[in-house]
């Protein structure tokens, strides 16, 4: 009689167990879903702040991806006039990277025997820079470098009744430089045209000196050299970078367009720089 009075209270608590079960587990199912739609949310939000962040400009490409060979950029025409007595040949510089950079120089002297000699010195320098993501355009990189390398001519060390002036009808901007510079073996008359080419500086130096007791040579007069060359110079940089363009000089002087052939190129290395073209001559030391 006793016994199922014993089972009363089991019933009750087994029944009480099921509701907080139920309870628990709608609980759980709840919580689940709100994480569901919090990453659904989060995700939609990645997605539209993606669409509207601005995306990184292209940086455009460098106008010419060649260099002509430094110690072909003159006509044999013109060599004969600037430095007669020189090798046809040059004497290309060092380079370790001649996608880049290239140089090349010609000295010249013209022994009178006890009349004295005539010494000139003639050489050519190119850097082209590629265009960089970070750091911008060829044709930037290339504008600062030519201005860096005008003022770096005119603070010659020794330099004395130094001009400079802007020239016209070279590259896209070309200045020239000219300035006197004493030595023991004479008074040496130095002009230095820089230029820039789209993306490419090109530096002509042309000194000459008269030697042994020989008359200096006129500062026009080399001036009008030194120009003449610097425009065969860039002549050679844009028929470089034309179709079948052998980067040879054509003896004309004139300049041609600087309107170029693109291509794709290598970039010179960074913060790096080709010696100055200025101060190079075998007589100054």
């Amino acid at each position: 009689m006793h016994r199922p009075a014993q089972r009363l209270p089991r019933i009750l608590i087994s029944a009480a167990v099921v509701p907080v079960m139920l309870v628990a587990a709608g609980c759980s199912s709840d919580s689940g879903s709100g994480s569901d739609s919090g990453d659904a949310a989060k995700k939609d939000s990645d997605a539209k702040a993606s669409a509207s962040a601005p995306k990184a400009a292209v940086v455009k490409e460098a106008a010419y991806a060649k260099l002509p060979e430094p110690c072909k950029v003159f006509s044999s025409k013109t060599l004969g006039e600037l430095v007669p007595k020189a090798s046809k040949s040059g004497k290309e510089g060092k380079s370790d990277d001649t996608a880049t950079r290239g140089s090349c120089s010609w000295d010249s002297l013209e022994d009178k025997g006890v009349k004295g000699s005539q010494f000139r010195w003639l050489s050519v320098s190119l850097l082209r820079f590629e265009s960089d993501q970070t750091r911008g355009t060829g044709e930037k990189l290339a504008s600062a470098y030519y201005a860096d390398q005008v003022q770096d001519v005119r603070a010659e060390t020794g330099a004395t009744n130094a001009k400079s002036e802007p020239v016209s009808g070279t590259g896209n901007e070309a200045t020239s430089v000219s300035y006197d510079l004493k030595k023991k073996e004479g008074t040496f008359k130095q002009q230095v045209v820089v230029a820039r080419a789209e993306n490419i500086v090109v530096s002509v130096d042309y000194n000459g000196a008269g030697l042994a007791g020989d008359k200096t040579p006129s500062a026009e007069d080399l001036s009008k050299a030194a120009l003449k060359a610097a425009k065969e110079a860039v002549e050679a940089v844009v028929t470089a970078n034309q179709s079948g363009g052998s980067g040879s000089g054509s003896g004309s002087g004139e300049s041609a367009s600087p309107s170029p052939s693109k291509g794709a190129g290598e970039s010179p290395a960074e913060g790096t720089k080709p010696s100055a073209s200025a101060s190079k001559s075998p007589a100054k030391n």
